[in-house]
């Protein structure tokens, strides 16, 4: 009894050396690469990272730490627009009532809400320098072509969530720029009324692209509806798996690109040759 007292008083001064601990962390926890390579692998938020990155790659002169940027601000939103949602009614009569109960009448809501709208433009503009730096080094070559796609896929779905997010106060601005927006997509090609190629594939204005993202042939209720099922729905699923496809051929590919390596004459004479 008392060797038993004893074990469980050294648990209790260590607890890395209690079963509790050992079944929610597989591998010791020294601080060796082996064991820092086993936790990476065997964690479920962790595995998606590569075990071991080139320290030049995560220089942030070089990447600028934009994607990592954009993904805190794409928490950011999620966190505060779900917040949001628990005081929003996407409904002609209660939208635009609700932001102002949210602004003046919901504790720190003018905050959160102000949160949230700063995260949509800032995340806009860490993506595109994102974007930027990844052409500027060349990060888009091979073997990465697949993942600069993705990323331009992650451009548009992000251009695609501010826009939705215009119309949702039911205000003047959030009117006003989905209908010059949405009378652009008349002109779309292959898919709007007015677009090339559009006769001839059948698009008239009550079965064009247009009227698919308004519900109708004005913005009404069903275009706040559709924008509201689009912005904090649709799209924020679509973007979380490209996201996870992101992260992932990222790892896939060798980790972020590092800056080209500089070969001395003799190096660079023997390569052409």
């Amino acid at each position: 009894m008392k060797v038993k007292i004893k074990e469980q008083v050294k648990e209790l001064e260590d607890p890395t050396k209690t079963q509790l601990y050992s079944s929610v962390f597989r591998h010791k926890h020294d601080d060796t690469p082996r064991n820092r390579a086993l936790g990476v692998l065997s964690n479920v938020f962790l595995h998606l990272h590569p075990a071991k990155i080139n320290r030049d790659a995560v220089r942030y002169r070089f990447t600028w730490g934009m994607g990592g940027i954009t993904f805190y601000l794409f928490i950011v939103l999620t966190f505060t627009g779900t917040l949001l949602m628990f005081y929003y009614h996407p409904s002609k009569v209660q939208a635009f009532r609700d932001v102002l109960y949210l602004e003046h009448d919901v504790p720190f809501g003018k905050l959160l809400r102000n949160m949230h709208r700063w995260a949509a433009h800032l995340m806009v503009i860490a993506v595109e320098l994102h974007m930027f730096r990844v052409f500027l080094t060349g990060s888009y070559k091979k073997p990465r072509e697949f993942n600069w796609m993705v990323g331009v896929i992650l451009l548009t779905l992000t251009l695609l969530l501010s826009f939705t997010g215009y119309l949702l106060p039911d205000d003047q601005l959030g009117f006003w720029a989905v209908t010059v927006g949405t009378n652009m997509a008349r002109a779309t090609p292959m898919l709007g009324h007015e677009g090339p190629f559009g006769a001839q594939f059948g698009m008239t204005p009550y079965n064009d692209v247009r009227f698919g993202l308004l519900g109708g042939s004005i913005v009404d209720a069903n275009a706040l509806l559709r924008a509201y099922i689009w912005h904090c729905i649709a799209i924020p699923i679509i973007a979380s798996v490209f996201m996870i496809v992101h992260f992932w051929r990222v790892r896939k590919d060798g980790g972020i690109s590092g800056p080209a390596r500089v070969m001395l004459p003799a190096e660079a004479e023997k390569k052409r040759h």
